[in-house]
C-alpha cells in the first residue's frame, strides 16, 4: 500500500468512527428486489449486510423474487397479468411464488452462514430467523378485478422480531403473508418492508433498487429530501418517475410521517452501496426525511472541538484571528453552528456592541467539503436576524481575505474609525483587516 492509500484508508476509517458508533444497536430495515438476489454481484451484497450485522445493527432484509417467480411462469407456459403493479396471483401462480420465495431465502440464508477461510466474514458466526412474521387478508375484487391469492399486510408480529433481533439473529422476511385460516398470500416485498419498518418504528428503511438515486430537472443527485420536499418533488416529477419509484416515494413520505426517521433510495447496482451510504457523511444515494439532518442552532460547550477543527486551517493561512480553546469556550454562546449529521459542518459568530447598536460578524467558517453551496451566506442571514432581533441597527466585519464575499452581501468599506470604541482599542494594526459595514 502506497503512502497515498494509507492516507487514504486511514482518513476514511476515521471519518466512519462516528456513524459506527451511532448505528449500533439501531434497527434498519433492508429491501431489495429479485433482480439484486439475481446479480452476479449478490454475494458481495450480503457480506456487506453481514458486516453491518457483525458491528451491533439489528437487520431485517425484505427479498423480493419478482424476477424469479416470472421464469417459472414463463417455463410453464403460464400468463404473467399484473393490474396496477400488483400482480394477479391464480393457484398456478401461487405455486410458483412458493418455490421462488423459498428458493431466494434459501439462497441468502447460506450466503449469511459463509464463515470459511477464503470469505469475507471468516470466522463469524451469524443465525438467520424467518417465519411467519405477517398476517395477511386477500386484496380480493377492486375494481372489478379479482386479484384471487394477491394479499395485503394485516399485521406484523413486531414482538416476535423484536426477540429475535434482540437475541442477535438478522430476521429475514419473505414476501409471503398468512392468514389465521391458514391460507398463503403474495405480498409486495415494498409493501412488507414499509409495513415492517412503520411498526418496528425502524431507525432507518434502504431500499436497493434499479431507480436510485433521485435525480432534479438537471440530472443531478438529489442527496436530501425532507417528507415535505418529497411531495413536491413526486408532484413535479411524476411523469418522468417509473411506477414503481412512485410508490417507492410515496410510501417513503408516508412512513416517515408515521415515525421512521430516515428513508434511504440506492443503486442495486453501485459496488459498497449500502457501506458508502451509512459510514459516509454524503452517502450514495437519496435520503428522505421527516425533518432536515442538516441543523442551524446556537452552539453549545459541546460544541467547541468540532468548532476547532474548522478554523484553525484557516487561522493557519491567515484568514481568520487565531482563537485558543480557553478563549473559544468563554465566547460559545455567541456562535452558531451548521451540523450536520452530527458533525459541524459550518459557524459563525456575532458579538455585540449595544452601546453603539452594532454587531460584528466573526470565525466565518464552513468545511471545504460544503463550501460554495450558500450554507455562509444561511450563517450570515441567520445573524442579521439575530442582530436585528437584539435592536442592532448595523453589523461589521473585519477581513483581510474575504472582502469581495461580504460587498457581494451588501457590505461596503468603511474607515477604522466607523468601529466601536472598544473594537477600535483591540484592532490589529499588524494584521491590517479591512472594515466592511452593513446598514440592517
Amino acid at each position: 500500500m502506497t503512502p497515498e492509500e494509507s492516507a487514504r484508508y486511514i482518513g476514511w476509517f476515521r471519518q466512519s468512527s462516528p456513524y459506527i458508533n451511532t448505528h449500533r444497536g439501531r434497527t434498519f430495515v433492508i429491501g431489495f428486489g429479485g433482480e439484486s438476489v439475481a446479480a452476479p454481484t449478490f454475494a458481495s451484497l450480503v457480506h456487506d449486510l453481514a458486516l453491518l450485522c457483525s458491528l451491533g445493527i439489528r437487520l431485517v432484509l425484505v427479498p423480493g423474487a419478482r424476477p424469479q417467480v416470472e421464469a417459472r411462469l414463463r417455463e410453464r407456459g403460464a400468463e404473467i397479468r399484473y393490474v396496477n403493479g400488483l400482480r394477479l396471483t391464480d393457484s398456478a401462480a401461487l405455486q410458483c411464488v412458493k418455490e421462488a420465495v423459498g428458493t431466494v431465502r434459501v439462497e441468502i440464508e447460506a450466503l449469511l452462514s459463509m464463515g470459511v477461510a477464503n470469505s469475507p466474514m471468516a470466522g463469524y458466526r451469524m443465525q438467520v430467523a424467518s417465519g411467519n412474521f405477517v398476517t395477511a387478508r386477500p386484496l380480493g375484487v377492486r375494481d372489478g378485478v379479482d386479484y384471487e391469492h394477491t394479499g395485503e399486510v394485516r399485521r406484523v408480529d413486531v414482538e416476535a422480531i423484536q426477540q429475535r433481533l434482540q437475541h442477535g439473529d438478522v430476521v429475514l422476511v419473505s414476501p409471503l403473508g398468512y392468514s389465521p385460516t391458514g391460507e398463503v398470500f403474495n405480498l409486495n416485498a415494498e409493501d412488507v418492508a414499509f409495513a415492517i419498518a412503520r411498526d418496528l418504528q425502524a431507525d432507518k428503511l434502504l431500499f436497493l433498487m434499479d431507480d436510485a438515486p433521485l435525480r432534479n430537472a438537471a440530472g443531478e443527485t438529489v442527496r436530501e429530501l425532507t417528507a415535505l420536499e418529497a411531495v413536491d418533488y413526486l408532484k413535479e416529477h411524476r411523469e418522468e418517475l417509473s411506477e414503481s419509484l412512485a410508490r417507492l416515494l410515496s410510501g417513503g413520505i408516508d412512513v416517515c410521517r408515521r415515525g421512521v426517521r430516515r428513508v434511504h433510495f440506492l443503486d442495486r447496482r453501485q459496488d459498497g452501496a449500502l457501506l458508502l451510504e451509512l459510514f459516509t457523511r454524503d452517502g450514495a444515494g437519496t435520503l428522505l426525511t421527516a425533518q432536515s439532518f442538516e441543523n442551524v442552532r446556537r452552539a453549545a460547550i459541546d460544541d467547541v472541538v468540532g468548532i476547532l477543527k474548522l478554523i484553525q486551517p484557516l487561522e493557519e493561512e491567515g484568514s481568520l484571528v487565531r482563537r485558543s480553546r480557553e478563549l473559544l469556550e468563554n465566547e460559545i454562546d455567541h456562535f452558531i453552528v451548521i451540523e450536520r449529521d452530527s458533525t459541524i459542518i459550518a459557524c459563525a459568530a456575532l458579538y455585540p456592541h449595544q452601546t453603539e447598536a452594532m454587531g460584528e460578524v466573526a470565525a466565518v467558517a464552513v468545511h471545504p467539503d460544503y463550501r460554495r453551496s450558500g450554507r455562509a451566506e444561511l450563517l450570515l442571514q441567520r445573524l442579521e436576524r439575530e442582530a436585528r432581533t437584539a435592536g442592532m441597527s448595523r453589523v461589521f466585519v473585519l477581513t483581510a481575505h474575504t472582502a469581495h464575499w461580504f460587498q457581494e452581501r451588501g457590505f461596503v468599506a468603511a474607515p477604522l474609525e466607523a468601529l466601536p470604541m472598544a473594537r477600535r482599542d483591540l484592532y490589529n494594526y499588524k494584521r491590517n483587516s479591512k472594515v466592511f459595514i452593513k446598514n440592517l
